[in-house]
């Protein structure tokens, strides 16, 4: 085992607890690396959250069986057979391109119709939904949701304002799944618009939310004391007399330096200098001053966001 994710279990299953009560008609998201616990184990919860999942591909879409709905976020690109595509699927078009490229592969089915938000992303410009409604309807695909992806940046309300908007531009007789809208908002949101059916998608908040009851941390697999002279692939220079060490947790894992090029990992509450950035499954550190030094079998504190991390080994406590 090299990279971990250390779980307090009764903790991380009460906060999706309580996180899917204050969201009804919750839709969970489990797409990407699985929020760094992997897809196949957030699906097994997933399904007893909702009849429905959001993935992120296609190609994710395999991990939910026909038992549930699964809504596929991303827009497919031409070239997937549709003999690819399950039955149970709910694919997305945000452009009449979309739509021709679903006909062009065969595919008959569910979609939702993306609606562009001020992430300007994929969807359809308020000019343009119904128009690109009814090409889908013409090319013998179901338009059953409409989609909305709202930013992160801004406040709350100003993201509930658009939902609004979007509101008042859409036909009511197809439901609204909305990303990034608090409880709270969406809640008044259904308070003045009782007649239409809005449900939220959650992935990080329902996953991750409070990071107290998460840890990465990554084994130190060797140590080298009294370094000196060049080290690592690019021979770096390491300082006289220092120790280098040897973290089994590298760019696979997704280790990378932080944004202003320093180490994610710590001992001892001390980060530690990389050497130089991580490789596959190693990254190499140094200790030149002297201070607290980790030994073979101790753990470091890995930083490392969990939206792009790919642990090992999940670890429940």
């Amino acid at each position: 085992m090299t990279l971990r994710l250390q779980v307090d279990r009764a903790a991380w299953l009460a906060h999706i607890e309580r996180t899917a009560a204050a969201h009804p008609g919750l839709v969970p998201v489990v797409k990407g690396n699985g929020y760094g616990f992997g897809i196949p184990l957030l699906c097994a919860h997933a399904l007893g959250l909702s009849g429905t999942v959001a993935v992120g591909s296609v190609f994710e879409a395999r991990h939910v069986p026909p038992t549930h709905d699964v809504h596929v976020l991303t827009p497919l690109g031409p070239g997937i057979p549709a003999a690819d595509v399950p039955d149970h699927a709910v694919l997305t078009v945000g452009s009449t391109w979309h739509v021709q490229v679903l006909a062009e592969a065969g595919w008959h089915g569910r979609v939702a119709v993306k609606l562009r938000s001020s992430m300007q992303r994929y969807g359809a410009a308020p000019g343009d939904v119904d128009d690109l409604r009814a090409a889908a309807a013409g090319a013998g695909l179901e338009p059953v949701a409409w989609s909305l992806h709202l930013p992160l940046d801004g406040d709350d309300a100003s993201r509930a304002d658009e939902v609004s908007a979007w509101i008042g531009r859409t036909d009511g007789d197809l439901p609204l799944y909305v990303s990034h809208l608090s409880a709270e908002s969406a809640a008044a949101l259904r308070r003045d618009h009782p007649r239409r059916e809005i449900r939220t998608r959650l992935g990080t908040g329902l996953w991750l939310g409070d990071k107290s009851m998460l840890h990465l941390a990554a084994d130190v697999l060797d140590v080298h004391r009294g370094a000196s002279g060049r080290a690592g692939y690019r021979l770096s220079e390491v300082p006289d007399g220092s120790t280098i060490v040897l973290a089994g947790a590298g760019t696979s894992h997704g280790a990378f330096p932080d944004g202003d090029g320093r180490s994610p990992f710590h001992f001892a509450r001390r980060r530690l200098p990389l050497i130089e950035p991580p490789h596959m499954h190693t990254s190499m550190l140094v200790v030149a001053d002297g201070g607290p030094c980790p030994e073979p079998g101790d753990l470091l504190d890995a930083q490392l966001p969990l939206t792009r991390s790919h642990p090992d080994v999940v670890e429940w406590s």
